[in-house]
C-alpha cells in the first residue's frame, strides 16, 4: 500500500466521503473484471469510473483483496444461486420446463456475462481462492442439472454424464460467441434439450 492510500484509508476512518454503498463497489468490480480481466480490479480506476475518492473504498473494505472476496461472493450467488432460485420460483412445475428454462437463462445471457465467465476462468488459473470457488459454482451448477434430468427419469450416472456434456456445451457457447461466433438458437436449444433427456441415445455401429 502507498503512503497516499494508507492517508486514505486513515481518512476514510473518520466517515465516507460520500454515500457510495459497499454494492455499488462490488458490481462495478465485478464489471471491470468482466471488460478487463483482473488488471481492471484495482482500487484508482474503480473510484475514478464510479466519481469518488478511494477513500469510499477504504470506508467499505480493508484491503483489495476483501473487495476480491466480496466480488467471487457476489459472483457466485448471481451466476448460480439466483439463477437456481429464478427457474424453481417459474410458474412452471414439470422438470422438463424447467430444464428448458433453465436453459432460456443461461443460453440468453449477454455479452457482459460472457465476459466475467472467461475472466473468473482465467483469475482461477492464477488464484487458489478463485479456483475454489470455480470449483464450487462449476459442481453447483452440475449437481443442479443433474437433479432436473433425474427428476425427469434419467438414472444418475447418466443424468451427470449429460450435466457434463451440457456444461462444455455452455462453456463452448460462451467461447464462441464472445470471439464473434452466431448466439445458439431457439431450435437447437430445444434440439440440445431432446437430446439430453432421452433416456438412451441410439449408438450406431
Amino acid at each position: 500500500m502507498t503512503e497516499s492510500d494508507a492517508n486514505e484509508q486513515t481518512n476514510a476512518k473518520s466517515g465516507p466521503t460520500n454515500h457510495l454503498g459497499r454494492d455499488r463497489w462490488v458490481m462495478a468490480a465485478l464489471s471491470a473484471l468482466g471488460e478487463g480481466g483482473t488488471d481492471a480490479l484495482s482500487v484508482e480506476p474503480l473510484a475514478k469510473s464510479l466519481g469518488v475518492t478511494k477513500g469510499s473504498f477504504y470506508w467499505h473494505f480493508e484491503d483489495r483483496k476483501a473487495l476480491h472476496e466480496a466480488v467471487l461472493s457476489r459472483w457466485e450467488d448471481i451466476a448460480t444461486a439466483q439463477i437456481i432460485e429464478q427457474v424453481e420460483s417459474s410458474a412452471v412445475s414439470d422438470a422438463r420446463q424447467r430444464l428448458r428454462r433453465l436453459f432460456e437463462i443461461v443460453f440468453g445471457g449477454g455479452s457482459t456475462g460472457d465476459g466475467i465467465e472467461s475472466a473468473m476462468r482465467a483469475w482461477a488459473r492464477i488464484d487458489t481462492d478463485v479456483a475454489a470457488a470455480a470449483v464450487r459454482v462449476d459442481q453447483r451448477r452440475l449437481n443442479y442439472v443433474s437433479s432436473l434430468l433425474r427428476e425427469i427419469g434419467l438414472p444418475r450416472a447418466l443424468a451427470d454424464q449429460r450435466a457434463r456434456i451440457l456444461y462444455r456445451t455452455l462453456v463452448g457457447e460462451f467461447v464462441w460467441r464472445s470471439s464473434g461466433g452466431p448466439r445458439i438458437t431457439e431450435t437447437e436449444i430445444d434440439d440440445l434439450a431432446d437430446l439430453l433427456t432421452t433416456p438412451r441415445l441410439s449408438r450406431g455401429r
